[in-house]
């Protein structure tokens, strides 16, 4: 239920995976049609093919996660190199342009590619003499097909498509820069969608490394592509849709679209490693396309729900016009606001869902509230101090990552304005993803997917009765606090929901536990907002040498005062890591 600038792992052009986090793919135990309405989908780790060793296992983990890291601080650099290249009127373009692709794919293949495909080639292959070899060779034929032909069609509406998306505020030409990217970009849907495929193959037989350093390769490309822009172009003064010339935009659309194809030839290696085959089978009648549309029925659901808020949210946006970075601004901040997410709330669901699922397949549903209560207290602990260095840190963040180039300090600090608001955002929406996985534990993808649609409409009518209040100056702060509230409602009724159907939650000490985390987290703030202020900049800094030394000093002011604070608070989660880390230095 993210609700922002949604985008998979293949289809996240920084290569950061905030919405298929961490490197878990998704089973179904129960396959008969029946059971498609209501299906289970829970992530899990697929053991290695071929009945490799726990330490090939750890080896494979360890190499995914220093991936993960690698992926995520190649993925800022692009970022910030895109707005230093282009600038924000031309940044809010090109990102318009970059948001058409990502949200057709995941229509077409993100959601239904975990839930849908993966599980299918997992029982074939468990099942067929070949290994499965045969059916992912006709799979992936229809799916290339399939996507070729959609991604003509696409191209070929993408003035209409642009048109649609665009505000009736925005500049004639601003719309004709939107069209012109996204001619270029999106073919992009196209090789996305052969990322994902391959990734999926690898996956299932045991290789998660290559998809998950694939991304790495896109944004190699791409940061190259700005090196070049810069080095060449770097000399005039602004960049406008009036003034940007036919060569510069090719530059800037077809390096994106040369690294995402950079990234699916990178996977080609790994499939042969791993024994695939590609051999042209068309054989559409034998994959059991029915099948595939039942259980991919209530994904389309929460899939299309969430792609209608990032076109509605996109749409509001660009009527900011041309003097404000609201569409770059907003993307900036979410990518940061799902990090937070992906490196603490993805790793506390990726461990307590398999002993979910397994609790509530045999109806222990005391211990499936028991995870729960243990899972967000434990979140929005880790959380808490992520949170205080986001809002009291926003600026010199901001600064740091995104200023150079055409991205100008004031730029940088209206993105730290909009990372203020996006950080009362973070333990929402961990807590409501941690809701979705308890469902998904519970069999509920058909729940999951009518909470969403009820969080989206009010997602959606906080968009535009914000953009009505607010000046355009704070569209992209409105919108970010819009996702907020639905985050915060998306896990109200959730815990209501999940109440009614596995009993007492043990809410009580769920609160408690959150005020005692609040407490910390507040004299956190205090402490390091005052000291920032005594430091050159106080607060607003005017370079990346002012920005670092605030958040060196400013960060190690938070962290130390909510950990003391927390300790003497007892919040038993930060109780616990202290005495374990106590416990490695005595040894």
């Amino acid at each position: 239920m993210n609700g922002g600038l949604y985008r998979s792992t293949h289809a996240a052009p920084d290569g950061d995976p905030h919405s298929q986090e961490g490197v878990t793919i998704i089973s179904v135990d129960d396959q008969s049609p029946t059971a498609s309405g209501d299906q289970a989908l829970p992530p899990e780790t697929i053991p290695p093919a071929g009945g490799e060793s726990s330490g090939n296992t750890t080896r494979q983990s360890a190499i995914m996660a220093i991936g993960s890291l690698v992926s995520r601080i190649i993925g800022f650099v692009r970022t910030a190199l895109i707005g230093m290249a282009v600038g924000t009127t031309v940044g809010n373009a090109y990102t318009n342009a970059q948001f058409l692709p990502n949200q057709i794919y995941e229509l077409l293949l993100g959601g239904i590619l975990s839930s849908v495909l993966v599980p299918l080639l997992v029982r074939r292959r468990k099942s067929d003499p070949d290994g499965g070899q045969a059916f992912t060779q006709k799979l992936l034929t229809f799916a290339v097909v399939s996507l070729g032909i959609a991604t003509l069609l696409v191209v070929s509406l993408a003035s209409v498509i642009t048109a649609i998306q665009s505000s009736s505020d925005s500049s004639q030409a601003t719309k004709d820069l939107v069209t012109d990217f996204a001619y270029l970009i999106l073919p992009i849907i196209f090789f996305t969608g052969l990322s994902g495929l391959a990734g999926a193959v690898l996956n299932v037989r045991g290789h998660f490394a290559a998809p998950m350093w694939a991304p790495i390769l896109n944004n190699i490309v791409v940061i190259a592509t700005c090196g070049i822009f810069i080095l060449v172009y770097g000399g005039q003064k602004e960049l406008t849709p009036e003034n940007i010339t036919g060569a510069q935009i090719a530059l800037i659309g077809g390096g994106t679209l040369l690294g995402i194809v950079v990234q699916a030839l990178g996977l080609l290696p790994a499939l042969r490693k791993v024994g695939f085959q590609w051999k042209w089978r068309w054989d559409p009648r034998s994959l059991g396309l029915r099948e595939v549309g039942q259980l991919a029925g209530w994904m389309l659901v929460y899939a299309g729900a969430n792609q209608l808020a990032v076109f509605m949210v996109v749409k509001v946006l660009s009527g900011a016009g041309d003097d404000h970075p609201s569409t770059l601004v907003f993307n900036n901040v979410f990518l940061l606001t799902m990090m937070a997410h992906g490196i603490v709330g993805v790793s506390v669901m990726t461990a307590l869902l398999p002993k979910m699922s397994a609790a509530a397949a045999e109806g222990r549903f005391d211990e499936v509230s028991a995870d729960l209560s243990r899972g967000i207290k434990l979140t929005s602990a880790a959380l808490a101090p992520i949170v205080v260095v986001y809002a009291v840190l926003s600026a010199p963040i901001a600064v740091f990552l995104f200023q150079g180039g055409r991205f100008s300090n004031a730029d940088a600090l209206a993105t730290g304005d909009v990372l203020t608001v996006a950080a009362f955002a973070v333990i929402p929406l961990s807590i409501s993803y941690l809701c979705t996985y308890a469902f998904y534990a519970l069999q509920g993808n058909k729940t999951v997917a009518m909470i969403n649609l009820a969080v989206v409409a009010v997602r959606i009518g906080a968009y535009f009765v914000l953009a009505e209040l607010l000046s355009k100056s704070l569209l992209a702060a409105g919108m970010t606090a819009g996702n907020a509230v639905s985050y915060l409602l998306s896990a109200l009724i959730s815990l209501t929901v999940l109440r009614r159907r596995i009993g007492r939650l043990n809410l009580g000490t769920v609160l408690a536990s959150l005020i005692r985390v609040a407490v910390a987290a507040a004299v956190a703030a205090a402490l390091g907002y005052l000291v920032v202020r005594l430091l050159p900049g106080a607060g607003e800094p005017d370079g990346r040498i002012q920005a670092l030394l605030q958040l060196v000093v400013g960060g190690a002011v938070i962290l130390v005062a909510y950990l003391v604070t927390a300790i003497l608070l007892r919040v038993q989660e930060v109780s616990q890591v202290a005495g374990m880390v106590r416990r490695k230095i005595g040894r």
